[in-house]
């Protein structure tokens, strides 16, 4: 089994930075992409950015593109989503996620094996 523990959310007025963090415990694999996703009230789960096992291929939405930046240790038990230039769109729970695939491309909610608990983050105007 593996538990995955975010932190770093809370309130930002727009134009501000937060950084996310995502600590894996349990046994891991270095070939697992990690991911995250967000979740705003009324709407779908969405894809926002992943890292691919230790080769540390990275890809973001086209609405994140730029202004996020997905990162991990080495281990890959640590990743980190450093958000940028936040907009009020960006308000939503955020999840860790964690593919087992071996390093899968996939943005996709349905190939993801776990997932954290969210952590709100929340920009005003």
């Amino acid at each position: 089994q593996v538990q995955l523990v975010e932190s770093g959310g809370g309130l930002v007025q727009a134009g501000g930075s937060l950084r996310l963090s995502c600590a894996a415990s349990g046994r891991t694999r270095n070939s697992w992409t990690m991911a995250w996703f967000r979740q705003a009230p009324g709407k779908e789960r969405e894809f926002v950015a992943h890292i691919r096992g230790n080769v540390g291929t990275t890809a973001y939405a086209d609405s994140v593109k730029g202004r996020f930046t997905i990162s991990g240790d080495n281990a890959k038990t640590t990743v980190y989503l450093q958000m940028n230039s936040l907009i009020p769109e960006d308000t939503a729970v955020y999840y860790c996620a964690l593919n087992t695939f071996p390093y899968s491309s996939s943005t996709a909610v349905k190939d993801i094996d776990y997932w954290g608990q969210g952590t709100q983050v929340t920009v005003s105007s």
